[in-house]
């Protein structure tokens, strides 16, 4: 299975984008797809889970800023992003966790956003 993320670009604090995470595979067959960053220099950091119940999770950093989503017609998960801080900036990797596994075991290879003035 492949995923593969886009929509990463360089933005303005306040500005908004949204990434896109395509998958080779129905996104059904997952227990959950999950949005991780990594600033330069820090840990790698969850930000958002969208379960196969439908069930959606944020981290307190991005609660009410993100906003994950999926499409199972299309296989994609997106992650809206609005009122960015140059905080946010890092890589960001679209995630995937099959049933009966405890961790996101599939990964993309990441798309940039770097929000700057």
């Amino acid at each position: 299975v492949q995923l593969v993320e886009s929509g990463g670009d360089l933005v303005q604090p306040g500005g908004s984008l949204r990434l896109s995470c395509a998958v080779s595979e129905s996104i059904s067959t997952f227990i959950a797809m999950g949005w991780f960053r990594q600033a330069p220099g820090k840990e790698r950091e969850w930000v958002a889970s969208i379960f196969n119940s439908g069930g959606i999770v944020y981290a307190d950093s991005v609660k009410g800023r993100f906003t994950i989503s999926r499409d199972t017609d299309k296989n994609t998960v997106d992650l809206q992003m609005n009122g960015l801080w140059p905080e946010d900036t890092g890589d960001y990797r679209c995630a995937a966790r099959r049933f009966g596994r405890s961790a996101f075991e599939i990964w993309g290879q990441g798309t940039r956003v770097t929000v700057s003035s």
